[in-house]
């Protein structure tokens, strides 16, 4: 377990960093989001290379798992799969076992597939896919369409309309990979994050690091900030990546199956009205050892909602939740209520 100190509440986000001098730094935009990378190294002269060698890794991530690259893997995949059994790398076997394996224990509301669908919206220009279109491709929407053979690294999908998309725990698992690349590098406190992921090596030499949970509807705020050491954090929000429709509805990147839509936070939440649905959430934030669950964990809370949601992780050894409903009240799991 992690140790967790007292909670501060709208606060900074992040403390602004030592200035000393065996401290280093580095943000590139990588994974359609910002890398941050904060590492403490004994010899600056190996510095640089620690750096490069992180950074070079989330772009060799990036060029195998984005499905915005013809040439990525996942690509590969989502042409080839649904025509007949393809060969793909232990490591997309590996990522999609994982998938796999939170569909069947969220009972369907983590599901890769929801791209079959969610291909078709484009965020920046503000479209989405139509209402029969959607309905036509519902049924293609099913984590079961994958057959995936993890030994033989095989994977082909029943269903040849189904496409997927890792967005959900890529970058969870790009974070892990970066931590185990500090380490091999001797590195032992360290903070590196991808867009709403986060994963923690060690304590800022003795003190927390000190992680924000932004305020859903304001940029500017912090709903929390976190004293964390040696853990991960992964936060999924309906304000990541969204567009307000011709309806005055928000429409954003996080699917539920089991609809094919956007999973609705809207009631009662843009002019401040009480008396939501309680049920619903519009920022959740999971803590574990690792972001490669972790980030399929905060996905899955947000689909399932806040009752479900927080009973799944009481459930989970190791996992804490901080949850937002559509009436900006925050909720925790129960090892974080003290």
């Amino acid at each position: 377990m992690y140790p967790i100190r007292p909670l501060l509440f709208l606060a900074a986000l992040f403390a602004t960093g030592s200035s000393h001098a065996d401290w280093h730094y580095d943000q590139q935009a990588i994974m359609g989001t910002e890398i941050h990378l904060q590492f403490w190294v004994n010899d600056d002269s190996k510095a640089g290379e620690i750096n490069r060698a992180v950074m070079d890794e989330f772009r060799r991530i990036d060029a195998a798992l984005s499905p915005y690259k013809e040439n990525s893997e996942l690509s590969r995949v989502n042409r080839e799969a649904g025509k007949g059994t393809v060969t793909v790398s232990p490591e997309l076997a590996e990522i999609i076992d994982k998938s796999l394996h939170y569909s069947d224990s969220t009972g369907g509301a983590f599901d890769i597939t929801f791209a079959t669908v969610g291909s078709l919206y484009d965020f920046r220009k503000g479209q989405k896919a139509d209402t029969q279109t959607t309905e036509n491709l519902l049924p293609a929407v099913n984590y079961r369409h994958i057959a995936l053979d993890k030994r033989k690294h095989r994977l082909a999908f029943k269903d040849p309309r189904t496409k997927i998309d890792l967005g959900g725990i890529a970058k969870g698992y790009s974070v892990d990979r970066a931590v185990a690349i500090l380490q091999s590098f001797g590195v032992h406190n360290a903070s590196v994050s991808a867009g709403g992921d986060a994963r923690l090596l060690g304590d800022k030499r003795g003190k927390p690091w000190l992680i924000g949970i932004r305020h859903p509807r304001d940029k500017s705020k912090n709903a929390a900030v976190i004293p964390l050491e040696n853990t991960a954090i992964s936060t999924s929000g309906d304000y990541e990546r969204f567009f307000i429709d011709s309806d005055d509805h928000r429409v954003h990147h996080i699917f539920n199956p089991a609809t094919g839509l956007p999973t609705d936070t809207d009631a009662g939440d843009e002019d401040g009205k009480q008396g939501a649905d309680q049920d619903k959430l519009i920022s959740v934030s999971i803590l574990g050892p690792r972001g490669f669950d972790t980030d399929p964990l905060s996905t899955s809370v947000f689909v399932l909602g806040k009752r479900k949601g927080l009973a799944l992780i009481e459930q989970l050894d190791g996992f804490e939740a901080i949850v937002i409903d559509a009436d900006h009240r925050m909720f925790f799991s129960s090892g974080l209520q003290q």
